[in-house]
């Protein structure tokens, strides 16, 4: 049994040595000659103003992960579109508990002020 997984644990030990060796060699043969052109962060061109590591408010990531839950709760209402005349009136119960406790948790979090941008 463990002769046919042999395989694939040399495959996972080559790719390993591979990676390794990789970063070991980028590290040895890069040129090191930093600069303060080389050293600024650039994007599109532009010039950078200011400091690169401002804080984000905590609300950015709070919304972020509150967008992320819902939009993947309303995922699960995909298939059961796809098969809704099929579930009949028990689906549809069932469909309407889960919108209801979104909806619940929506309400709390509104009125909790976590969608308010300030």
């Amino acid at each position: 049994m463990l002769s046919e997984y042999l395989p694939i644990l040399i495959l996972f030990l080559i790719n390993i040595a591979f990676a390794v060796g990789i970063v070991i060699f980028s590290h040895l043969i890069g040129p090191r000659k930093p600069s303060p052109e080389k050293l600024s962060p650039y994007e599109s061109g532009v010039p950078p103003v200011g400091d690169a590591r401002i804080r984000f408010s905590i609300r950015f990531y709070l919304i972020a992960i509150l967008f992320i839950v819902f939009d993947i709760e309303v995922v699960f209402m995909y298939p059961w579109a796809v098969i809704f005349k099929r579930l009949g009136l028990f689906g549809f119960l069932e469909m309407s508990v889960f919108i209801g406790i979104l909806l619940i948790g929506y309400i709390y979090i509104w009125k909790k002020g976590a969608l308010t941008w300030e």
